[in-house]
């Protein structure tokens, strides 16, 4: 098979994304399936690897398929009876649940499905394709292309002190390889790193992966902060690393307050530790974003990582980090890495940031997630009532939730498949057992779901599985 005769606006990815799509449910049974490598994919529909890897990667993100190192890729199992479902690892059987045809999936967490920039970054790619021919453009930029890293080198920038330069930006496929490689660089397998809680799985399930020793320090039930504990734990354990939020912590949707911020930041300093900041949502605030952590630290001991798909859409899966330091390191791991990525795709959202359009649509989405988010307030009420307590959201697509009363969240996750709706159970969100009581809820999803039925499913999940 060849991509010939694919539609013509179609860029390659997108026909072997389709193909693969196709494949997939083709050979998805109970048991999980061997897909074909990145070279047999390029060879079959005479492509090159790295458009098979990008594809591979999509994928991958919305939890079609996973990766195994120096095996290859594998198809979810796909089981036909959710009741079949109830045994094995809980995230696995969360990602099976939601690629299911017919299913609500209000586990996940896409402030870009109200609103993306898909459609003008793929015309502005097609028309740098025609100043930029195939061959005049450079085979490999490991570290991403200059013009990205310098756009980003500059939105980062806030005063002389405060600067960043092109040298200190780092652009990977997407933020699980740019983790990864953070983790190699910053030697964290074995060490200590003491995350706030709840804490995004997929940066849990890397350290948990990597051995790391996660401490998590959850917030208080008065929405703070326990900068006591913090202060204990950085005089009495090695910890190397803290990871905390720039603005807005989720799912928790909870602020560190003005004098919480600059206590941080002096317990860092004092302690000489590291801060390893995490930006995915620090734009997507409802309100005027109060000032990011990363203007108090001291920037030589500061990391920044973020992505573009929460704010851009699908089509700008890449990761980057920020780093002053470590320079020489990080480009051997990302040469190492060989992304390949896109330098007509990098520089189409370069321009987005330049023109000031990602600024425009930046204000547009927030105001959209506002709204959605108060519309979910008044159906939460409604359906759920007292059984739910809840702060509304200041940042984000998602409602963190709490049962009022003791109940089985397993339970609860397993009801609701039988229902054809998909929640995100708290426990996903720490490595200790925290958060059993909770469960994340997005605000966003795919198509238009009858919300109020797939609500009242859960209002009946949440009775039954009372304990």
């Amino acid at each position: 098979m060849t991509l010939r005769g694919e539609r013509p606006a179609d860029f390659a990815y997108q026909a072997v994304y389709r193909y693969m799509i196709s494949l997939i449910n083709e050979v998805s049974t109970d048991a999980r399936v061997k897909l074909p490598s990145l070279r047999q994919l390029a060879g079959r529909l005479k492509v090159s690897i790295s458009t098979v890897q990008y594809a591979y990667s999509l994928l991958e993100k919305e939890g079609r398929v996973y990766s195994v190192a120096k095996s290859g890729y594998y198809a979810w199992p796909l089981s036909a009876n959710p009741l079949a479902w109830a045994g094995g690892d809980l995230l696995d059987r969360l990602y099976a649940a939601a690629r299911r045809p017919g299913m609500v999936v209000l586990s996940g967490d896409e402030p870009a499905l109200l609103a993306s920039l898909d459609g003008s970054l793929l015309r502005l790619e097609r028309e740098l394709v025609r100043h930029y021919p195939r061959q005049l453009q450079p085979w490999s930029q490991p570290c991403g292309v200059w013009e990205l890293r310098a756009v980003l080198a500059a939105r980062y920038t806030s005063s002389p002190t405060r600067c960043w330069h092109a040298d200190d930006v780092y652009i990977g496929a997407d933020l699980r390889g740019v983790l990864d490689i953070l983790i190699d660089v910053l030697g964290l397998r074995g060490t200590t790193v003491v995350v706030e809680s709840p804490c995004d799985w997929l940066v849990l399930r890397l350290f948990q992966d990597a051995g790391v020793r996660v401490i998590e320090l959850p917030w208080t039930l008065e929405g703070r902060l326990d900068v006591t504990t913090l202060d204990r734990l950085l005089c009495d354990e090695p910890v190397q690393l803290v990871l905390l939020s720039a603005r807005v912590s989720l799912p928790s949707g909870l602020v560190l307050s003005t004098p919480e911020r600059l206590a941080v930041a002096q317990m860092l300093e004092r302690y000489g530790c590291w801060l390893l900041e995490n930006d995915t949502f620090g734009e997507l605030g409802f309100t005027e974003p109060q000032t990011a952590l990363r203007e108090l630290v001291n920037p030589e001991r500061l990391i920044v990582f973020s992505s573009f798909e929460k704010v851009l859409g699908s089509e700008a899966p890449y990761g980057y980090l920020l780093s002053r330091r470590m320079s020489g390191e990080l480009q051997r791991q990302f040469l190492l890495r060989s992304f390949r990525l896109s330098s007509i795709r990098q520089r189409a959202i370069a321009r987005l940031c330049q023109s000031g359009r990602i600024d425009v649509h930046l204000r547009a989405l927030r105001l959209q997630l506002s709204q959605q988010a108060q519309d979910m307030c008044q159906r939460l009420d409604l359906h759920l009532g007292e059984q739910v307590a809840y702060r509304p959201p200041t940042a984000g697509a998602t409602f963190w939730l709490g049962a009022t009363r003791a109940v089985d969240m397993r339970q609860v996750f397993q009801r609701l498949l039988t229902q054809q709706v998909v929640i995100a159970p708290g426990e996903l969100f720490s490595l200790s057992g925290l958060h059993q009581q909770h469960l994340r809820l997005s605000h966003t999803f795919h198509g238009h779901p009858d919300l109020d039925v797939a609500l009242a499913a859960i209002s009946e999940a949440l009775r039954q599985a009372q304990t």
